[in-house]
């Protein structure tokens, strides 16, 4: 029998008794490729890549020297060495502005971190390079940091590993920034010259005057999976030549193929990778 006392239930008693907290912003993750979605931490802990699908997500120059070097063994340098504004460059933006915004989005002065570190105990100069500032573009002080990092290991005679992800040339100081490409391929020459074993290592995106100077001049060059690499970009390239591109076009599979590579290396298996090649090469 029914309690007369009862309180009857409105629709709005219901919505309030049954709604859920809110999930807090930035938990889940939507995977890029294959639309999963992804608890953060997990994927993460996955090394940012997709355990469904293995895509691998875009991540920054501090992730990335966690990821390959031993614990605590990064020894940063050159930190000091930032751009300037040689061209007093403005557009929606002034350049100074733009470089205040990414270094407080960053907590980095530029968009390359280089320092010597232990790759599973094997002695290293390590560069990573950072797709979120200004895209990873390749202004003077980039290009001064990475000949610093070809000379350190030049000095110590360790082997140079260098983590590329960017969109080129940063065009806020123009023909400074092309200089960059010569200045960093003689620094690769001279190491060279001495001996050096340099490991060159492309992710997602490698392109434009970073793909056309130092990147490609490995002795040996790994790419993570599925990373656009070239210099100028599959649409613009389209629409340039006026014909359809092969499927897959600059993609690392793609590169490997046609013997742009030496190998394509899940991001898991990096580590390992390089320090066997430091074994094998006897460094």
């Amino acid at each position: 029998m029914a309690d007369p006392n009862a309180r009857s239930w409105t629709d709005a008693d219901v919505a309030t008794a049954t709604r859920k907290k809110p999930v807090p912003e930035g938990l889940w993750v939507r995977c890029a490729s294959c639309g999963a979605i992804l608890f953060r931490r997990a994927l993460e802990n996955n090394l940012s890549v997709c355990p469904e699908c293995r895509h691998h997500f875009r991540i920054s120059a501090p992730e990335r020297i966690m990821q390959l070097a031993d614990p605590d063994s990064f020894d940063e340098f050159g930190g000091e060495v930032v751009s300037g504004d040689p061209l007093g460059f403005v557009d929606t933006k002034s350049y100074p502005d733009r470089l205040n915004a990414a270094r407080k989005k960053t907590n980095a002065t530029e968009a390359v971190r280089c320092g010597t570190a232990f790759i599973k105990g094997r002695k290293v100069v390590l560069v990573a390079m950072d797709f979120r500032f200004l895209g990873g573009s390749m202004g003077s002080a980039v290009g001064e940091k990475i000949a610093m990092a070809i000379e350190m290991a030049v000095a110590q005679d360790l082997p140079l590993i260098v983590v590329s992800a960017s969109g080129g040339a940063r065009m806020m100081e123009s023909g400074l920034s092309l200089m960059q490409m010569a200045k960093t391929s003689a620094a690769v020459a001279r190491f060279d010259e001495a001996g050096g074993l340099y490991i060159s290592v492309l992710t997602d995106p490698t392109t434009g005057g970073v793909t056309a100077s130092f990147a490609m001049l490995g002795d040996v060059i790994l790419a993570e999976p599925d990373a656009l690499i070239g210099f100028a970009g599959p649409r613009v390239i389209k629409n340039t030549i006026r014909q359809d591109l092969p499927e897959g076009f600059q993609r690392s599979e793609f590169l490997l193929e046609h013997g742009f590579l030496d190998r394509v290396v899940d991001r898991q298996d990096l580590r390992s990778e390089i320090s066997s090649l430091i074994d094998y090469a006897g460094k």
